[in-house]
């Protein structure tokens, strides 16, 4: 194992919020600057609820990245504690990464989280996400309508794609350098904050959104129920750390049930077949994978059942 050393002549550390409006790639962004998955990601708005504090360290910075609910009109209470979270991550911080939706032109949202971070009054970073996107005839015409959108602010303005990767390394050398001198906060080796149960439940919902779609979109909870581990000597032969993981999906209706779990089960199968993928790269083990779903109606309306599941007010 090499040895990780820290320049400490003018290191830097911080805390940055990654703030925008739901689906702009943060949770993909987040993932790329890691280098390894710490936050889902999929096609369906409003993917992040939990606010994730990955970790990036480098020999000249080490930034603590808070991975935030985009911001959006809630339509239930856990919409407006998700948008909570979001918005109280922005004093929280030493300063944010607004990441903006660059293959298309700015909206009244992002006017929104511009005034709100304007009145924050903390140092901003533009990212322009999905650059990849865009036609190079329209570069300039399209930067410009974003320079128009933050006005006189002296937030500095970057390419990027959370996608192919481009621009990602100059984003995360500018961050690193508009932190605050300070020692590192975290060890070196770690890349996330977040417990286990949670990153385990987030894999699964992960799973959910990915084979659901917008049949099953944002009605559904995960809660782990148990996780023991078990003696790989008794079990798969050369294997490293079997875990046995008991989970419960929550739907608000019976016919989500209906959805999630199949003909014959074969949709929870090919959940659980997902999610037992991402977790054993996670925990570098066999993972044996025990699927419930359960019905609970309005759960996300619910304070005490918002409560259980993690997602209480700040």
């Amino acid at each position: 194992m090499t040895s990780f050393e820290v320049d400490s002549n003018g290191f830097r550390s911080g805390f940055v919020a990654l703030i925008g409006r739901p689906n702009v790639g943060k949770s993909t962004l987040l993932n790329k600057l890691v280098g390894k998955k710490v936050s889902i990601v999929s096609p369906v708005a409003q993917t992040t609820r939990n606010r994730l504090r990955a970790i990036i360290t480098t020999s000249y910075s080490q930034l603590v990245m808070v991975d935030t609910p985009g911001i959006h009109k809630p339509h239930h209470l856990l919409g407006e504690r998700l948008v909570q979270m979001a918005r109280s991550a922005i004093g929280e911080v030493d300063m944010a990464l607004l990441l903006l939706e660059g293959s298309c032109s700015p909206g009244k949202g992002d006017e929104f989280i511009v005034q709100l971070l304007k009145n924050k009054n903390i140092p901003v970073l533009v990212a322009l996400n999905k650059w990849d996107l865009v036609k190079q005839d329209c570069f300039n015409n399209r930067e410009e309508e974003y320079r128009n959108l933050i006005g006189n602010s002296d937030w500095p303005i970057y390419r990027c794609s959370a996608f192919t990767g481009e621009g990602c390394r100059s984003l995360l050398e500018a961050l690193g350098q508009k932190l605050p001198e300070g020692p590192l906060l975290y060890p070196h080796e770690m890349i996330c904050d977040q417990p286990q149960k949670i990153l385990l439940a987030e894999l699964i919902r992960e799973q959910v959104l990915i084979k659901t779609r917008e049949e099953v979109p944002h009605s559904v909870a995960v809660s782990i129920e148990r996780i023991e581990e078990i003696d790989s000597s008794k079990n798969t032969k050369g294997s490293k750390v079997n875990v046995a993981i008991l989970a419960t999906i929550l739907v608000e209706r019976k016919s989500q049930k209906g959805i999630l779990i199949g003909r014959g089960g074969t949709m929870l199968k090919a959940i659980g077949q997902g999610a037992r993928l991402q977790m054993q790269s996670l925990l570098d083990g066999k993972i044996y994978l025990e699927l419930f779903v359960k019905v609970v109606p309005n759960w996300r309306s619910n304070a005490s059942r918002l409560k259980e599941l993690g997602y209480e007010s700040d």
